[in-house]
């Protein structure tokens, strides 16, 4: 593909965006729903993902996976699982949010060259999240303690880096 076919797909692809927001958000005016708003978000991610699939840009993907992970936790919440209890419906709410982030480097892998693993850690994060909001317990208990004493890991990283670097021996 040539630097300039590349770059007609990549305004093609904006254009199409901005008519499908466009559309959505007109829509939105003239129809008198409440679902209509919940699928402005996951339409939105759909589109970066789809813009990154088509133009081949990995970074499209960032927004596209958070987007859709955030956009399809709140139709979840509100739809089948509206009932399902404040910590389930945010245990619910998360495990579609680490999706959306497993969706980053899951489609970089698969359209570009591009690897974005970095994008698992806060997927692991905020699966353990959702995990310990669902399940209770144990998961629960650990997600406490870990919210009260993460400062102490910054704390020693802090002390490593000075070590390590001698700048505590100066």
């Amino acid at each position: 593909m040539t630097e300039k076919t590349h770059k007609k797909g990549r305004q093609a692809a904006g254009g199409i965006a901005l008519i499908i927001i466009g559309l959505i958000a007109l829509g939105a005016q003239f129809i008198d729903t409440d679902w209509i708003g919940l699928l402005f978000l996951p339409v939105l991610g759909l589109i970066f993902l789809a813009w990154g699939a088509v133009t081949r840009e990995s970074g499209l993907f960032i927004p596209g996976g958070i987007l859709s992970g955030i956009g399809v936790g709140s139709l979840l919440i509100t739809g089948p699982f509206q009932n399902a209890g404040g910590e389930m419906e945010g245990g619910i709410f998360m495990f579609a949010f680490a999706a959306g982030w497993v969706l980053i480097p899951l489609l970089s892998v698969i359209f570009t060259n591009e690897r974005h693993w970095w994008a698992l850690i806060p997927a692991a994060v905020f699966a353990f999240i959702g995990a310990g909001l669902v399940f209770g317990g144990a998961l629960l208990t650990s997600l406490e303690l870990i919210g009260r004493f993460w400062p102490v890991v910054l704390i020693f990283i802090g002390v490593y880096i000075l070590l390590r670097r001698g700048v505590a021996e100066s």
